[in-house]
């Protein structure tokens, strides 16, 4: 087991930490990435070798808006369920269906241990699905938390930076007794992560063969595993991406686009961007283009 304090100098203490800041690679899913970086610092890291299996990586989200008018921050999440940290606010988050929408004002901080798609599983008594959409109660997950919510969520939002906070984080999880190895859950993950390929699957038949399961088991494994339909993972991934690279081409083909993704056609592929993002693709990509500038 790896103690609070030898896990808090795997990191640097370094408040300064921003992926939206200093040339880094945008993440995918963030809306408007140019104006992100005016509002919030986000910041991940790696979890402890003992918590490879279940934990993505951890993040904290920061915010300075004060004397400045609220902001909006939009996110088109991916398929991951969300531990998260926040002054009477924390809780275990499901899968966001739609676009995640969060209002901005004053100071703030939040600090989130994203899992990996199945890994949640084992640890709560309900399939995901029931999740989608919803929180839990941190005093409801004691398979997944030593001590009461309250606790736990002042023990790590207690510390004063980053990695401090990542080593109270993962000196919690690693309490939790570890369910036993769950052959469907690591089945979901490598699921999730031929969707998320560069040029994988784009539809669930496709996804399907190249995992050599049949439609029906699918569909039951992301309903109880992941918590949303194989099409909306595929989906998801394909408009993160299209968003993505809108974010950075200088001249736009959106027939091509849409069809290198797999919609079936260019109005398709319009309306399911803009319903998610709120602006149709060739306005996204003007001010995204005009950001750059």
């Amino acid at each position: 087991m790896l103690s609070a304090g030898a896990a808090k100098i795997l990191y640097k203490s370094d408040m300064n930490t921003n992926l939206l800041a200093g040339g880094a690679p945008t993440p995918k899913g963030l809306v408007d990435p140019a104006a992100a970086a005016r509002r919030i610092r986000l910041a991940t890291y790696p979890p402890a070798a003992a918590l490879l299996g279940v934990v993505d990586y951890f993040w904290v989200v920061e915010w300075d808006l004060r004397g400045r008018a609220a902001q909006t921050q939009r996110v088109l999440p991916y398929p991951n369920a969300h531990l998260v940290f926040e002054r009477g606010r924390s809780a275990l988050h499901g899968v966001v269906k739609g676009a995640y929408e969060r209002t901005l004002e004053g100071r703030g901080r939040v600090f989130g241990v994203r899992f990996k798609p199945g890994a949640l599983r084992p640890f709560i008594d309900t399939p995901l699905a029931r999740l989608t959409d919803r929180t839990m109660a941190l005093d409801t997950l004691d398979a997944l938390l030593p001590c009461g919510g309250a606790e736990a969520e002042r023990r790590v939002l207690d510390q004063d930076d980053d990695g401090a906070m990542v080593a109270a984080a993962q000196a919690l999880l690693l309490l939790a007794a570890p369910p036993a190895p769950d052959p469907r859950a690591i089945l979901a993950e490598r699921a999730v992560g031929a969707a998320a390929a560069e040029h994988g699957p784009t539809s669930v038949a496709a996804l399907c063969a190249a995992l050599a399961v049949d439609e029906r088991f699918l569909q039951r494994l992301f309903s109880n595993y992941v918590g949303v339909s194989p099409k909306w993972v595929i989906q998801r991934f394909r408009l993160q991406e299209a968003m993505w690279r809108l974010g950075r081409c200088e001249t736009v083909d959106l027939a091509a686009l849409s069809g290198r993704l797999g919609f079936f056609d260019q109005a398709h592929f319009t309306r399911n961007f803009s319903k998610l993002v709120g602006h149709s693709p060739l306005d996204y990509w003007k001010s995204q283009t005009a950001a750059l500038a």
